[in-house]
C-alpha cells in the first residue's frame, strides 16, 4: 500500500514544536502557494482530490467548503477535535505529536472558507492534548502564522482552542456550535445548516482534526496525484484506530480500498488466542455490526455502505467468538442512553427502552417476542431523531438482533431457564425463623 502521509515521521522527537514542524517543511511552500491562489481555486483542488469528511459522514471536504456565501459577514471555521466516539482515539495522536499540521490546515481551510475566526473544540477529557494545542497556537502567534496578514497576505485569522465539558453530544456539528456559544450541548434543527447559520448565527465550515490536517498534503501532492491514492470515490490514506481482541490494537495510516482482513489478521497480527471474528465494528460504536463473513470487503467508504454498515470515523472495534453478543449489546445501549441529550422523544424514550428489554433478556425474564419489540423500537428511533445519536444506538443493535437472533434465543432460554433454578432453589430452602430479641 502508499506510504503514510499524516504518519510520516509522526514519531520524531519534537514535532509537536514549530521548530522541528518547520525543519520538515511546515509552513513554507504550501502555505504560501495555498494562500496566493485565488479562493475559489483552492476550493477545486479539494473537490478535484476527492477528499471526503474523516469524522464519520464521508461529505466531501471541497464541496462543504463551497457552500460557505460569498460577501464580509463574519465567517468561522470550527475544527471538530471532540473525538467521543467509542474506539476513535486517532485525532488525538495527531495533535498530540503534530498539532501544527492541524494549525496549517487550519489556516488553509480557513482561507477556502473566507474565514477570519476559528475555533478547535476539543473534548474537555484531553486536558494534555488541549495543553500541547494551547502550546502550538501560541507558538503560530509568535511566529506571524496567526493573526493579521499570516505571510504577508491579506489573510487574518483568529485561533482559538476550546474545551468541551465531556458530553458525547457535542460532537454532533450543532450541539458543538450550542456549546461553543455557552450553551447547553443540544442538536439544532437543521435547515439552517452550519455552512448558512452555524456559529453566532455566521457562516460556518466544521470540519474534523484529520481532514483538516490533510489539506496542505493535499496541496502538496496535487489533486490529481492524491487523488491516486486509494480506490474510486475514496481516495488518500485513512487514520483507523483499532481495538478490542485483536494482538496489536493502535492506529494505523491505511490506503483506502484495503480489506479489513488484511488490517485485522495483517496489521493487527489477528485475534487474540487465535479465536475467530464473531462481529466487528467498521466505524465506531454506531455503526452497524459485520461478521466475519465480510472480512474480505474492501476498506472505503461505498464498499462498506453498500454492505450495509459505514466506514464513519475509521474505529475497527472487534469482538471474538467467545464475546457474547448480549454483552455487546447492553454494553452499547448503556452508553447511549446515559449520552442522549434527552432533547427529542425516540431517542430519550428509544434508548431508556432498549436498555430495560435487554436487561430483562440478561436476568431470564424474556421471551423470544421481546427481541421483535426491540428491533421494532430501533426501527422507530431511525431517522426520526433531531441528530444521528439515537440511530448511532438503533443501527448497531438492530442489526446485532439481526444476525444474531439465534444467540439471542439461545441465551433467553439459558437465561430463563437459570432463574426458574434460581427461584426453584429458593423455594426449596427451609425457612428460618427469624431471631427474636427483647429490648429490656
Amino acid at each position: 500500500m502508499s506510504s503514510a502521509i499524516l504518519f510520516k515521521d509522526i514519531d520524531q522527537p519534537g514535532l509537536n514544536t514549530l521548530a522541528v514542524y518547520r525543519e520538515r517543511g511546515g509552513y513554507g511552500d504550501v502555505l504560501r502557494k495555498g494562500l496566493s491562489m485565488p479562493r475559489e481555486a483552492l476550493v477545486t483542488e479539494l473537490v478535484n482530490s476527492g477528499l471526503r469528511g474523516r469524522g464519520g459522514a464521508g461529505f466531501s471536504m471541497g464541496k462543504k467548503a463551497s457552500f460557505m456565501p460569498k460577501g464580509t459577514m463574519d465567517k468561522y471555521l470550527v475544527c471538530n477535535a471532540d473525538e467521543s466516539e467509542p474506539g476513535t482515539f486517532k485525532d488525538r495522536e495527531l495533535m498530540t505529536k503534530s498539532p501544527h499540521m492541524l494549525i496549517e490546515g487550519m489556516i488553509l481551510g480557513a482561507y477556502a472558507a473566507g474565514a477570519t475566526r476559528a475555533f478547535i473544540y476539543i473534548r474537555g477529557e484531553y486536558a494534555q492534548m488541549a495543553d500541547i494545542l494551547d502550546d502550538a497556537v501560541a507558538e503560530a502567534y509568535d511566529a506571524g502564522l496567526l493573526g493579521n496578514n499570516i505571510l504577508g497576505t491579506d489573510h487574518s485569522l483568529e485561533l482559538a482552542v476550546h474545551r468541551g465539558a465531556g458530553a458525547y453530544i457535542c460532537g454532533e456539528e450543532t450541539a458543538l456550535l450550542d456549546s461553543l456559544e455557552g450553551k447547553r450541548g443540544n442538536p439544532r434543527l437543521k435547515p439552517p445548516f452550519p455552512a448558512n447559520q452555524g456559529l453566532y448565527q455566521g457562516p460556518t465550515l466544521i470540519n474534523n482534526v484529520e481532514t483538516l490536517a490533510t489539506i496542505p498534503h493535499v496541496l502538496g501532492m496535487g489533486a490529481d496525484e492524491y487523488a491516486k491514492i486509494g480506490v474510486e470515490n475514496s481516495t488518500g490514506t485513512k487514520l483507523i484506530s483499532v481495538s478490542g481482541h485483536v494482538k496489536r490494537p493502535g492506529n494505523y495510516e491505511i490506503e483506502l480500498g484495503m480489506s479489513a482482513r488484511d488490517i485485522i489478521y495483517g496489521l493487527c497480527g489477528g485475534i487474540e488466542g487465535d479465536l475467530e471474528v464473531k462481529l466487528w465494528f467498521p466505524g465506531g460504536s454506531s455503526s452497524p455490526v459485520l461478521t466475519k463473513d465480510d472480512l474480505d470487503l474492501a476498506y472505503d467508504f461505498d464498499t462498506l455502505a453498500k454492505a450495509g454498515s459505514m466506514l464513519g470515523s475509521g474505529a475497527i472495534i472487534v469482538v471474538d467468538e467467545e464475546t457474547s453478543v448480549v454483552d455487546v449489546c447492553l454494553k452499547l445501549a448503556k452508553f447511549y442512553k446515559h449520552e442522549s441529550c434527552g432533547k427529542c422523544t425516540p431517542c430519550r424514550e428509544g434508548t431508556q427502552w432498549t436498555v430495560k428489554m435487554l436487561e430483562r433478556i440478561k436476568s431470564g425474564q424474556a421471551t423470544p417476542m421481546d427481541l421483535d419489540i426491540m428491533a421494532s423500537v430501533q426501527e422507530q428511533i431511525t431517522g426520526h431523531c433531531l441528530c444521528v445519536l439515537g440511530d448511532a444506538m438503533a443501527m448497531p443493535v438492530g442489526s446485532m438482533i439481526a444476525k444474531f437472533r439465534p444467540e439471542f434465543e439461545a441465551y433467553i432460554e439459558e437465561a430463563r431457564q437459570r432463574s426458574d433454578a434460581e427461584l426453584i432453589a429458593s423455594l426449596d430452602a427451609p425457612n428460618e425463623a427469624p431471631l427474636v430479641g427483647s429490648l429490656v
